[in-house]
């Protein structure tokens, strides 16, 4: 497949008709189905599947969780909806926190600056990544889950295995429910106890899990609520910032608003100091991707998300340098460096000089991090029910299922009762901080290969010659973006600036790293043996069939079947796991047995869906 260059945003005229067009073109290394349904290439086969959010026809592995042609979730996500659920992830209460660390470790104003433009750049190049792989598979939610999964389907099911362990083990947001309740204290001036911290903790989060589980569209409606003050604040933080900058404040509080902004790139940067500021940057722009994990509710979603996706990621870089200009205008360079305090307190009372007015900016921190606590509910629920729906977690229905409400209660109910037990169970101290570091190894790996996997998917579709994507990125960007990702997989080996000892932990600063590696290596022992092993010694072999839930859900869910029996089931299963000739998808009850499950199938006529066996739902 030829390949030109273009603009990062923009797509060659003619992209679209291609990506709609369901012609097939045969090669010598690749055959197709005489119907047309399904594309081989060797041992993997792609199935055509066209989803009912006005996407292109999509080409995915079979091994893929099925495409829900109708969301059962709904298609309540448009362009407000796609722009603020990335700001509302975006900003939490780095913005406000993490200029005093990130000017001590560049050690100027003008790097420190720089180094948050880089943060824009940095993920613009991984936006980039995110679009090409949705438009590839523009009918399925979850992100990262689906991308991995369809860059590397082989061997069948270890990355799904793998990623939905670290998925869903590691999936609890215990650090900003705790940050929630810090700012929550620091309202009326009270210093709470560890109990009463980790009680307003669990309450705030408790709080937000409810205002999303009942209602699909009433959530997506509080993020837009919460994520529009998010930009308010941050709007009156920047005008307050250029008016002090203007010379515009009583002398008396601020004596020379542009003292930090001459010879700006004065100071010392240290090694680690650099490396620790660009992580802290990279991370503050973490959320630009949450819009992907509802790419299946959203209407043309590459179109759709192209645009406000990239509108979100500039508003909140825009507003994140000019927070930057308003601290550095109102807090000499020294008072920053070495305060404890976090910067927005530092500047509105340098402004204002009231405390009152450092209340007001505590509880509009505090709603800052409920907002982002229901941002990344609604984002990795859906992450987590993609986990679910690819049939390597027991219990496919309880992840896959959204009855009674419209919404993924199960995923939901996980999400709370880890964080919950993450926020009561360790104390304070080592065990919290190294337990919040387990998340950053693994994570930073599947980013790294997600970004090596795009070239993987470019070179199986040229194989078979398939229509090229509605989005498709700069080389150059995409190279950018594996560079980063390897830095982030590199960089918590460095030490810190006091030694092997001078972590956020008491003891040696990397065992959450190689922690992070035995989490992965353990993975992939228990694919081989739950997988290889254990069916070779017990005469039966996995495969996969397909479930539809009576809310219209579907699901894989893997199923033992005897080696006896394999032929069989081959000759009536297509490559996604519909059976061939029966007129019904059996629900999860109903199937054979699975992780724990018997190996004979025992149908149940009560517990079947009927299914209309239509173009749509086999491609046989």
């Amino acid at each position: 497949m030829s390949f030109n260059w273009r603009r990062p945003f923009t797509r060659r005229q003619g992209d679209q008709n291609l990506a709609n067009s369901e012609s097939h073109y045969y090669r010598s290394n690749g055959s197709f189905d005489g119907d047309g349904g399904t594309v081989s290439d060797g041992s993997l086969q792609y199935t055509v599947e066209k989803g009912g959010n006005d996407s292109p026809t999509a080409y995915q592995e079979a091994t893929g969780a099925p495409v829900e042609v109708n969301s059962p979730l709904g298609y309540s996500v448009g362009p407000l909806s796609i722009i603020m659920l990335n700001i509302g992830k975006m900003i939490g209460t780095g913005v406000y926190s993490t200029p005093s660390n990130i000017l001590r470790g560049t050690g100027s104003v003008g790097l420190s600056m720089v180094f948050w433009a880089l943060g824009f750049l940095t993920s613009v190049a991984n936006l980039s990544v995110y679009l090409e792989y949705a438009a590839y598979f523009p009918n399925r939610s979850g992100s990262e889950v689906v991308y991995l999964e369809q860059a590397y389907p082989r061997p069948r099911w270890l990355f799904p295995t793998a990623f939905a362990f670290q998925s869903v083990a590691l999936s609890f947001s215990s650090s900003n429910a705790i940050v929630l309740a810090q700012y929550l204290f620091r309202i009326n001036g009270h210093s709470p106890t560890a109990w009463e911290l980790k009680g307003v903790a669990v309450a705030g989060y408790t709080i937000a899990a409810l205002f999303v589980s009942f209602h699909t569209r009433l959530s997506y409606l509080l993020a837009n609520g919460i994520g529009i003050i998010k930009v308010l604040t941050l709007i009156f933080v920047s005008i307050t910032g250029l008016v002090v900058l203007g010379g515009h404040v009583s002398t008396s509080r601020i004596p020379d608003p542009r003292v930090n902004f001459r010879d700006a790139f004065s100071g010392q940067a240290t090694p680690y100091g650099v490396t620790n500021a660009l992580y802290k940057i990279i991370f503050s722009y973490a959320g630009f991707e949450n819009a992907f994990n509802v790419v299946n509710e959203v209407r043309s979603p590459v179109k759709q998300i192209r645009r406000n996706g990239f509108v979100a990621l500039l508003i909140v870089a825009v507003l994140y340098i000019l927070a930057n200009v308003a601290y550095f205008a109102a807090v000499p360079k020294e008072e920053l460096v070495k305060s404890q305090q976090i910067a927005a307190s530092l500047f509105f009372t340098k402004v204002f000089g009231s405390s009152g007015a450092v209340r007001g900016l505590n509880f509009l921190i505090a709603l800052s991090s409920f907002g982002n606590l229901i941002a990344v509910l609604i984002g990795s629920s859906r992450l987590i029910r993609e986990c679910g729906r690819q049939g390597v977690l027991p219990f496919p229905r309880f992840w896959a299922s959204t009855r009674p409400f419209g919404t993924p209660l199960g995923p939901y109910f996980v999400k709370w009762a880890l964080t919950t037990l993450m926020i009561l169970a360790p104390p304070a101290g080592d065990a919290f901080n190294f337990i919040t570091d387990l998340q950053v190894l693994p994570s930073a790996f599947f980013q790294l290969i997600m970004g090596i996997g795009l070239y993987v998917i470019r070179y199986r579709r040229s194989r078979l010659n398939l229509p090229r994507p509605e989005f498709k990125a700069w080389d150059l960007v995409v190279v950018f973006n594996i560079l980063v990702q390897l830095y982030l997989v590199v960089m918590p080996w460095y030490p810190p600036a006091g030694g092997a000892y001078a972590g956020d932990v008491s003891f040696w600063y990397g065992t959450y790293v190689v922690t992070g590696i035995g989490i992965l290596i353990a993975c992939a022992i228990y694919y081989y043996l739950w997988i290889s092993v254990i069916p070779k010694l017990r005469g039966y072999r996995i495969r996969q069939e397909v479930l539809r839930l009576e809310d219209g859900a579907q699901s894989h869910k893997l199923v033992k079947v005897p080696v006896a029996k394999l032929a069989e089931w081959d000759a009536t299963h297509d490559a996604v796991g519909r059976p061939l000739n029966d007129s019904t998808v059996r629900s999860d009850r109903g199937s054979a047995g699975s992780n724990g499950g018997s190996d004979e199938k025992k149908p149940t006529s009560a517990d079947e869906v009927p299914v209309r066996r239509n173009k749509q739902d086999v491609e046989k």
